[in-house]
């Protein structure tokens, strides 16, 4: 008599990327591989090599990730008996991720958060964690983000940006359209996360600097005012059926001492930035917080977890900084930290963005 052999959801964890993120993926897949539960799923990891490349597993239930991240680049290390890696030719896409129930793309950044992988699985007709098309792509440019927000009603900080043309060819108009911002501001790339990019500039000089540094990232810049008021984040989770978005409970960030704002070593070096969660703030103003963070949710239309970033002032008003449709995602990570502290542990957080794909329509919706 055959033994029957229960059939499992495949599920492909997709990494890497080919941007700045790429060592920020690895952690958050390594939290994923580790923390997914393998008698209910079976697991395809599928790697995108920094050049843009696929990479295979040779082995799904052994493989592992193990990853550092510093200022220059990333340590990746396999454990000894685990899986090896196999690179396909350039322009080649697996196979596989046609052959798996649904993909949990752990990407970050331009070519992988942005709606380009999302597009891809849309055309063949694969399920995936998180936002589609439109809000990935909204999400990830920071300029469209705000004119979203902003037409939806909610508070955004004034801004400026920068576009290439902009800065090349009419630097003039565009450095006083900044000047009227105030000083200080903060520059960063329209299109990269992980905080990777950012400087503070107090004068023209130092916005010469900023603006050049952040175009190493993208050439496209957003210049924001500089807001005083404590960075709060909420985390909101879809919920299943017709049932409406959750927010978290509001946390505060506190960058360490040596940072004088939350930049990408105070959110990826050890010690360097905490979180206190619920933060200390009153409870009317938690309620708003939490309600303002589902209605960017619902503005940009996403889907599966994202993470919203406010500042709340002296004054006691809230703006809005910014929406992360797929944040940072090992257990250590904000938004797994905010949902654990209001009750959902993370192997619970991966099962509910697994099952809430796998529940999900394919196609327009």
């Amino acid at each position: 008599m055959n033994e029957h052999r229960e059939i499992r959801p495949r599920v492909a964890i997709v990494f890497g990327g080919r941007n700045s993120e790429h060592a920020v993926s690895l952690l958050g897949a390594g939290s994923v591989l580790e923390a997914i539960d393998r008698t209910k799923y079976d697991v395809v990891p599928v790697g995108i090599a920094p050049d843009g490349r696929w990479v295979l597993a040779t082995s799904d239930q052994r493989f592992a990730i193990e990853a550092t991240v510093d200022e220059s680049g990333t340590a990746l290390a396999l454990p000894s008996g685990g899986a090896e890696l196999v690179a396909l030719a350039p322009g080649a896409i697996p196979v596989e991720l046609g052959k798996v129930d649904v993909v949990f793309p752990v990407l970050h950044g331009p070519f992988g958060e942005d709606g380009t992988i999302q597009g891809l699985l849309e055309m063949a007709g694969v399920r995936y964690v998180g936002s589609g098309v439109l809000a990935s792509a909204v999400g990830m440019d920071k300029a469209y983000m705000k004119m979203v927000l902003a037409a939806s009603g909610l508070p955004v900080g004034p801004y400026v940006v920068i576009r290439d043309r902009d800065w090349r060819l009419d630097r003039d108009r565009v450095v006083k359209e900044v000047e009227a911002l105030g000083w200080p501001v903060f520059v960063k790339p329209s299109r990269a996360g992980s905080s990777q990019g950012i400087s503070k500039a107090n004068d023209l000089e130092e916005l010469e600097r900023a603006v050049d540094f952040a175009r190493e990232h993208d050439p496209k810049v957003l210049v924001e005012a500089a807001i005083a008021g404590r960075e709060i984040e909420c985390a909101v989770l879809e919920s299943f059926g017709d049932e409406p978005a959750t927010a978290s409970l509001p946390g505060e960030v506190l960058a360490g001492e040596d940072h004088e704002f939350f930049d990408f070593s105070a959110k990826y070096h050890e010690g360097q930035m905490s979180l206190a969660v619920p933060a200390d703030i009153p409870p009317h103003v938690t309620e708003e917080l939490r309600a303002m963070a589902v209605r960017a949710f619902e503005a940009l239309s996403c889907e599966g977890l994202s993470r919203v970033d406010f500042f709340y002032t002296p004054q006691g008003e809230i703006v809005l900084n910014e929406i992360n449709t797929m944040p940072g995602f090992t257990s250590l990570s904000v938004a797994p930290q905010l949902l654990a502290a209001s009750g959902l542990p993370y192997s619970g957080l991966v099962d509910h963005l697994i099952q809430l794909a796998l529940n999900r329509q394919t196609g327009l919706r």
